[in-house]
C-alpha cells in the first residue's frame, strides 16, 4: 500500500475536490508507486510550458497557451484545477520513460475514479500530443 509524500500533497492543493478523491485513493492500491509532479498551474507556469519546442528547447508538450486556450491545469471558474501529471516512483526515483507502468497505473486511476462514479480522462490515450502523465476529469 502506497502513500503520497509531501511533495505530492503540496502539489495537490487547489485541484478538484472529485479529482483529489479519486487520486488519493488510486495511490493505496496502485499496482506501482507514484508521485504527482503537475497540479494547479498558474497562467506563467502554462506559458512557460506552451514555449517548449516554440521559443525555448524541448518537444512540445501543450497546445494551451494559457491565455486564449486554457489548460485543465489552470483554475477553472470554480477556482480549482482539474488536471495533474503523474510520474512513477520505481527503484527509489521517478522514471519518465517507463511506458508499461506508466499505462498500468493510468487504468488503475480510471478504475478508481468509476468505482467512485467519476470519469477520468489519461493523455496516454490522446492522439496529439501523447501525454503519459497527464489526468484529467472527464468533461
Amino acid at each position: 500500500m502506497y502513500q503520497f509524500g509531501q511533495a505530492s500533497k503540496s502539489v495537490l492543493i487547489g485541484v478538484h475536490p472529485n479529482l483529489m478523491r479519486v487520486i488519493k485513493e488510486a495511490i493505496k492500491t496502485s499496482p506501482f508507486d507514484f508521485t504527482i509532479v503537475e497540479g494547479v498551474r498558474t497562467t506563467a507556469r502554462q506559458q512557460q510550458l506552451y514555449a517548449q519546442g516554440r521559443a525555448t528547447k524541448g518537444p512540445i508538450v501543450t497546445y494551451a497557451d494559457g491565455v486564449r486556450k486554457k489548460s485543465n491545469h489552470q483554475p477553472k471558474a470554480d477556482g480549482y484545477g482539474y488536471a495533474i501529471d503523474f510520474v512513477p516512483f520505481i527503484n527509489g526515483r521517478t522514471d519518465w520513460n517507463a511506458d508499461a507502468e506508466f499505462t498500468l497505473i493510468a487504468r488503475h486511476i480510471q478504475k478508481v475514479g468509476s468505482d467512485l462514479g467519476i470519469r477520468i480522462t489519461w493523455g496516454g490515450d490522446w492522439k496529439r500530443p501523447v501525454d503519459k502523465p497527464h489526468i484529467e476529469l472527464a468533461k
